[in-house]
C-alpha cells in the first residue's frame, strides 16, 4: 500500500512548467525565414509511445509528459486552486485539500486529474469507499489514468479483491507496460487469482 501513497503524493505536488521557452526576437537586420516550430505531440501520441516504450526509463519520461498534460485542466483559476490543494496536501491539511479539490470540481467537473487528487485525499483520510468512486470517475473520464488505475488496484488489494485488483493491474500494463512495480504485483498476484503453484 505504501507504492499506492507514494504515487499519489508525488504525482499530487506537480508543478506544471511551460512546454519549451521561445528564444528572444532577433534584430529585424538578422531576421531569418519563418521556420515551422516542431509540433507538439497530442495526447494521442504520447498513449503510442508509451505503449511501445522499450525501456522503463523511455517510458518514465513519455508518463510525466502525460501526467503534465493531465495536470492542466484550461482554466488557470482551476489550476491555481489544485495547486493550493497540493500544498495543503504536503501540509497533511487533509480537510482543507478536500476543499480546495471541492471547488476545482465545481468548476472543471470533467477534469479527470481534479477527481484523481481528490481519491488520493481520501486515501490519506482512510476512506477507501470515497477514493474508489473517485478513481472511478477518473477513469471514466479518461480511461488511459494509469495512476487511478494503479490506486484502484491498491485500493482492491486492500479490500482483498484480488480478482478485480488483478485486473485493474493488466489495465495498467496495457496503457504502460513498463511499469516494473505494477509488472511485480502481476507476476505474483496472477498466480494466486489463476489458482496455479506459486
Amino acid at each position: 500500500m505504501r507504492f499506492f501513497a507514494s504515487v499519489l503524493i508525488l504525482s499530487l505536488s506537480f508543478v506544471s512548467h511551460p512546454l519549451g521557452a521561445q528564444e528572444p526576437a532577433r534584430p529585424k537586420e538578422q531576421a531569418q525565414p519563418p521556420q515551422a516550430s516542431p509540433r507538439a505531440s497530442t495526447l494521442d501520441e504520447l498513449f503510442e509511445r508509451l505503449g511501445k516504450a522499450q525501456s522503463e526509463r523511455e517510458a518514465e519520461g513519455i508518463a510525466s509528459l502525460i501526467e503534465r498534460r493531465f495536470a492542466r485542466s484550461g482554466s488557470d483559476t482551476a489550476d491555481l486552486l489544485l495547486n493550493r490543494a497540493a500544498e495543503a496536501f504536503g501540509k497533511k491539511d487533509y480537510p482543507l485539500a478536500i476543499e480546495l479539490i471541492d471547488r476545482v470540481l465545481a468548476l472543471q467537473p470533467n477534469w479527470a486529474e481534479a477527481w484523481y487528487k481528490r481519491a488520493t485525499v481520501f486515501y490519506q483520510l482512510d476512506d477507501p469507499v470515497g477514493a474508489m468512486a473517485d478513481l472511478h470517475r477518473a477513469i471514466k473520464i479518461e480511461p488511459r489514468h494509469f495512476n487511478a488505475w494503479t490506486g484502484l488496484g491498491h485500493i482492491l488489494m486492500a479490500s482483498d479483491d484480488k480478482t478485480r485488483a488483478l485486473q485493474a493491474y493488466h489495465r495498467v500494463l496495457t496503457i504502460n507496460p513498463q511499469m516494473s512495480d505494477v509488472k511485480t504485483i502481476v507476476s505474483r498476484l496472477g498466480p494466486e487469482v489463476d489458482g496455479q503453484d506459486l
